[in-house]
This record gives C-alpha cells, sequence and structure tokens, in this order.
C-alpha cells in the first residue's frame, strides 16, 4: 500500500512540473526531457540489477510498439495539461483500467463478462460528465488529448502484459525509456526551444520524480496483489486537487468530482471483479 501511495505522490509531482513545463515548450519536447532526463538512473539500476548483459534479447517488435505509444502518451498528457486541472485530467486518466478491460478482449482473448461490460459503459459515462465544462460547451481540446492518453496507456499497458511473458522487467523499463528519448527528440528537434537555466530545479524534479515514481510501482505491484494495491491509484485525485489549490488557485468543479466518482467506482468494480475471477480460476481445475 505504501509503496503505491508514494508513486502516486512522486508522479503527481511529475505531472505538476510537466504542467509546469508545458507552458514554456512544445509537448513533444517536454515528453523528450521526460524521457531523456532520468536515463543515467535508469542506467545505473539495470546495472545494478545485472541485467545489461542479456539487454539486446528481447521481443523488439512489442518494445517498439510500447516506445510509440509512450511518445503518444507523454505528448497528449503535456498537451491536455496546458488548459485542464491536474484534478480533471486524473478524473479521466481513471478510465484507462477501465479500457484495459474493454481492449483485453480484442488484444488477449479474454472473455468479459456482460457484468463487466455495463461497468465499463459507466465508466465512459463518468468521462463524458468529466469532458463536459459548466457554461463552455461540450467537451474540450484539452480534455480530448487527456482521453486519448488514457486509451494509449491502456493499449501500453497491455502491451506490457505480453512483453512480461518473455521479458524481464529490467528489460521493459530500460528500452521503454530509451526508445521514447530517441523517438522524442527526434520529433522535437526541428522546433526545439532552448531549455532555460532558471527550470533546471523543475527538470531535476522531473527525472527524479519519475524514476521514483516507477521503481515505487515496480515495488507495489511486485510485494501485493494487483486487485488490492491499485485502488490506490485513485489517491492521485486528492494530490491533483492540492497541488491545483496550491499554485493555481483552482479547484474542480460539480462535473469533475461526479465523473471522477463515477469513474472510479466503476473501475473498483472492475477491479474486485477481476479478483473474483482471479480466485475462481484454479477450481476449474479440481
Amino acid at each position: 500500500m505504501y509503496a503505491m501511495l508514494i508513486a502516486v505522490g512522486m508522479f503527481s509531482v511529475m505531472d505538476t512540473t510537466m504542467k509546469l513545463l508545458a507552458a514554456h515548450y512544445p509537448a513533444i519536447q517536454v515528453a523528450a526531457l521526460r524521457s531523456l532526463l532520468p536515463l543515467p538512473l535508469v542506467f545505473a539500476w539495470v546495472a545494478w540489477r545485472g541485467a545489461l548483459r542479456s539487454v539486446l534479447r528481447v521481443n523488439w517488435p512489442l518494445h517498439l510498439l510500447r516506445a510509440v505509444l509512450g511518445i503518444a502518451m507523454l505528448s497528449l498528457f503535456a498537451f491536455g495539461l496546458k488548459d485542464l486541472s491536474l484534478a480533471a485530467a486524473y478524473a479521466i486518466l481513471f478510465v484507462g483500467p477501465i479500457l484495459i478491460t474493454a481492449l483485453s478482449v480484442v488484444m488477449l482473448k479474454e472473455q468479459v463478462s456482460p457484468q463487466r461490460w455495463i461497468a465499463v459503459a459507466i465508466g465512459m459515462a463518468g468521462v463524458l460528465v468529466v469532458l463536459r465544462p459548466g457554461g463552455s460547451g461540450f467537451i474540450t481540446i484539452g480534455g480530448i488529448a487527456i482521453l486519448a492518453t488514457a486509451v494509449c496507456y491502456a493499449i501500453s499497458a497491455i502491451t506490457a502484459r505480453m512483453l512480461a511473458r518473455s521479458d524481464r522487467t529490467e528489460h521493459m523499463m530500460f528500452w521503454l525509456m530509451i526508445l521514447m528519448a530517441i523517438g522524442a527528440t527526434a520529433l522535437a528537434t526541428p522546433g526545439w526551444v532552448a531549455v532555460d537555466p532558471e527550470h533546471a530545479l523543475l527538470l531535476g524534479g522531473l527525472a527524479v520524480s519519475g524514476f521514483l515514481g516507477q521503481m515505487a510501482l515496480n515495488e507495489a505491484f511486485a510485494r501485493g496483489e494487483a486487485s488490492s494495491v491499485a485502488p490506490f491509484q485513485y489517491s492521485a485525485l486528492a494530490w491533483g486537487v492540492a497541488i491545483d489549490w496550491v499554485l493555481w488557485q483552482t479547484l474542480p468543479d460539480h462535473y469533475t468530482l461526479l465523473g471522477a466518482a463515477i469513474i472510479i467506482g466503476s473501475g473498483l468494480y472492475l477491479l474486485r471483479q477481476e479478483k473474483v475471477h482471479a480466485e475462481a480460476e484454479p477450481s476449474r481445475f479440481h
């Protein structure tokens, strides 16, 4: 539990720095910086884990797919944060686990019960509630960008499940960061904006918080059951509300809170159903 709470806190700090940097640099450049800066820490961690010698023996097509999804995810997220508060962005991102359930039918050929499909539909309805800002029309470009981020996240998570069957966790993180850094930097180069030395503290925070967040996330899922650990990701909403208030003196409107409650409720139901399904699975062989 504590590891997951630390991971969520670190990622909230990382997202805050991305939002601050997105006000000064193109979204794709923010994605490039997010990938480039933690590389020394990633190299040191992989070497410490003794995984460098076999780093080339991996499933390259899936690693390349994850890198493309990662670049798109970071760029869209940085772009969306220009218009949305952290709390609103997190509320939309919470649909990611719900999308994983839906996409697992297509990508993993898993069976999903009618009850879980209803939960998916309710969760998507919650997204529509969040995307409807009071008095400014239906749906915003920033909201669509964050929703697209959630889709990329869901596909990437399923790809990671597939990779976990053959590749080490260290290799998955190593190549994700390397390939994202190469791809995002290449895309950002034509419009690269010189980095202001005054942003050094933000850049350092971006590197350290992203790396520590990933380490804490790995630790959380390594030591606890996914169905028990995953619900704590929803604590990000509290972080988002607090950071929005401290830095920008804004609070989420009732649409955001209502939509977030619907999405979180659907997500918790799906997590519970997955746990029940996993516990019942062995009984089929008795």
